[in-house]
């Protein structure tokens, strides 16, 4: 079996093609390497090149024209980013992921997994996927946007999708062949093992918030269970989203549960063994308590639940740490 993997230099979408490869499924890749790594593509079939270019597209189910499925991981996805170059987000993650559509089914390849993110929904906790979507960044607009197109593109093509939403994906692939490739992260964990190297504390933002312990919540899944999830979703594609009107379905990926800051503190201090100097700061502006999915429709339809514990995932997040200037060339980023 192949899959294409769009992004499949990035660090979910190399996760997956690795999954994809111990699960005995041939990952066919395209990366502009905009922000993706070639350390994560080395042997592998690699197609460098936009996935608007359709050209290259054909160039590639030419020379594999037994294709089943593609995942599209190829996004931008800085928020902040997003806020002072919009345009840009627009450009790449909706019009260029709309000509990869038009290009795919030219070739005829109908089955899409998309690989989309649960920050379009609004704030709150158990959110399901019949909840409202209230995005609060170009970023999270552009992944709404191209959700309602595929939505629509399924209902009048061949074209049938999936959209896999999630929000903090963490850890590394355990054979640390990847992982998250930029130096400085932003995201909490990243914050943390940053801080925790540097001997500074870890800044809790708030801690009056409506959850189990005022601290706010997220929700964190290990990437490589995102990968499953991933296969998972092209292995049933055809039960998941038959032809007719279930043609396009979504589903959340997720703990279940969320992880609040203190939670998240003491998971961390629990694989490191030594305490964690924390100081509690403010709310920053635009902050809210937190959200986290309910995961009960991946269990029904893809028979997914996340097999790795969160101190699994900072488990290997602190090995990637101190793995990745071995991996990613002059350890630059």
């Amino acid at each position: 079996m192949k899959v294409l993997i769009t992004g499949g230099a990035g660090f979910i979408g190399s996760t997956i093609a690795s999954a994809c490869l111990d699960e005995g499924i041939e990952p066919i890749i395209i990366d502009n390497l905009a922000t993706g790594r070639p350390e994560f593509v080395t042997g592998r079939n690699f197609y460098q090149g936009d996935i608007g270019d359709g050209d290259l597209i054909d160039q590639v189910f030419a020379d594999h024209p037994d294709i089943e499925a593609t995942i599209g991981c190829a996004a931008l996805i800085v928020v902040p980013e997003s806020v002072a170059e919009p345009l840009r987000y627009y450009t790449v993650n909706v019009s260029k992921g709309l000509d990869l559509i038009g290009h795919l089914l030219r070739n005829g390849c109908e089955r899409f997994v998309f690989s989309s993110s649960a920050a379009i929904y609004a704030a709150g906790q158990g959110i399901t996927e019949a909840a409202p979507l209230e995005p609060m960044s170009p970023y999270a607009n552009t992944k709404a946007v191209f959700e309602k197109a595929l939505e629509d593109i399924t209902g009048g093509t061949g074209l049938r999708a999936i959209s896999l939403r999630y929000f903090n994906p963490i850890g590394a692939d355990p054979k640390l062949r990847s992982g998250l490739q930029v130096r400085k992260p932003s995201h909490a964990l990243g914050v943390m093992i940053d801080k925790y190297h540097a001997d500074e504390p870890f800044p809790i933002t708030g801690v009056d918030w409506q959850t189990r312990d005022g601290s706010g919540i997220r929700d964190y899944v290990h990437v490589w269970d995102l990968a499953r999830a991933h296969i998972a979703a092209v292995r049933r594609f055809d039960q998941v989203a038959p032809a007719g009107p279930d043609s396009y379905r979504v589903i959340n990926l997720g703990s279940g549960t969320g992880t609040t800051v203190f939670e998240l503190v003491k998971a961390f201090e629990n694989v490191t063994g030594r305490p964690l100097a924390t100081t509690v700061v403010g709310a920053r502006p635009g902050d809210n308590a937190g959200a986290y999915p309910d995961i009960t429709l991946a269990a029904e339809l893809l028979d997914w639940k996340p097999a790795l514990s969160l101190e699994q995932g900072i488990s290997d997040a602190l090995a990637w740490f101190a793995h990745r200037d071995n991996v990613l060339d002059g350890g630059h980023v």
